[in-house]
């Protein structure tokens, strides 16, 4: 049955390939928003199915990737204090500050310990009271109500000793720094299904009109893929551009109200440093003032750590789709997952990382 399943796939697949091929009239750039599309597009060819025409780049959905180094190197600092257990995503541990990376802290002596949820670190603060229990909060709307719930947790239990270096990033904002940017290339968006689901896709709608940008909410399987790119290559031929939604087996415009209501209590929306790109306005989360007892930047006084990104490092580009990855002339040289420059060749959603691993 499963060879049969993986046969049915692959003759899908084609068909949508030659689909796509038969639509396809003009050159078109399009953009997918999510790591997780990145890794299946490289790891399946699906770009190397399609049409010359149709140009696929890759942008900044990978929330590891764009965590500024500043960010890392103040997860550093905080990391090293003596009283401190540092909690973290695994895939956090590998990313490069200016000066080493949070295992290279952790083979110095630093307490960083890899959690599966926020709410680990939360009973880790319970279990050690007499530390202080820091969690690396990382990620875009998917993993920001699992903070949310963390800080709400925390303070019920009115635990002291429980803080949050925040790190969450908004996807809309960034989709819109593309699109206004000078040098951008792209004309349509395949936006990530996993976001959509928590969130919704309504702010999506004004972004497309604005720009005249057709988008299509999609899922991470190639068959999703394939189909999202069928519905966004119709949109433009057409010259449409409105906001659709391939993975409605998921994904509804109003998003999960439980969750956004739960992130709105806790966090509030601010201006974000994305590594390799800049300040974009209102594209992170800060805690409000309600929880900002639990903000360790400020507990902890590491708000004036700066840091500048490597010059031989070209992610930035990479992120904003103006460059692939082998374009960059550190990669597989000076870069390499077992000494990145940059996060995009660390973390498992990372472009870099997905063209190394497929010998792209």
């Amino acid at each position: 049955m499963k060879y049969l399943d993986e046969y049915r796939d692959r003759r899908s697949a084609q068909r949508y390939a030659k689909l796509i091929k038969a639509l396809v009239k003009k050159p078109w750039t399009v953009m997918e928003v999510c790591g997780g599309q990145t890794h299946a597009i490289v790891r399946f060819g699906i770009d190397q199915m399609l049409p010359p025409q149709l140009s696929l780049v890759h942008g900044p959905g990978c929330p590891v990737c764009v965590t500024p180094i500043e960010l890392i190197d103040r997860a550093i600092a905080v990391s090293r204090r003596p009283e401190v257990v540092f909690c973290s995503f695994g895939d956090m541990l590998r990313v490069p500050g200016s000066r080493g990376s949070l295992l290279e802290a952790r083979a110095q002596g630093a307490d960083i310990r890899v959690v599966y949820s926020p709410l680990d670190a939360v009973a880790v603060a319970q279990q050690l009271p007499e530390r202080q229990v820091v969690f690396f909060a990382v990620g875009f709307e998917t993993t920001a109500p699992m903070t949310a719930m963390a800080a709400r947790q925390a303070r019920s239990l009115g635990l002291p000793n429980f803080s949050l270096l925040v790190a969450h990033v908004l996807v809309p904002p960034a989709m819109e720094a593309i699109l206004s940017s000078p040098s951008n290339k792209v004309q349509g968006f395949l936006a990530a299904g996993h976001v959509c689901t928590v969130a919704g896709f309504a702010d999506y709608e004004p972004l497309a009109r604005k720009y005249q940008v057709p988008m299509v909410v999609t899922g991470f399987e190639p068959l999703d893929i394939f189909q999202g790119l069928a519905m966004l290559v119709r949109q433009l031929e057409r010259g449409t551009c409105a906001v659709q939604n391939q993975y409605s087996r998921s994904a509804r415009a109003e998003g999960n109200q439980a969750a956004i209501a739960l992130v709105r209590e806790v966090f509030e929306p601010c201006a974000r440093q994305w590594r390799g790109i800049g300040p974009i306005p209102q594209s992170g989360l800060r805690l409000r003032q309600a929880y900002s007892s639990l903000d360790a930047e400020k507990r902890f006084q590491v708000e004036g750590v700066k840091a500048s990104e490597p010059k031989e490092c070209l992610a930035g580009e990479v992120l904003r789709g103006l460059r692939k990855p082998r374009q960059c002339p550190a990669f597989g040289t000076l870069c390499t997952p077992d000494n990145p420059l940059g996060a995009p060749m660390v973390s498992s959603e990372g472009a870099c990382a997905a063209y190394h691993r497929y010998h792209r």
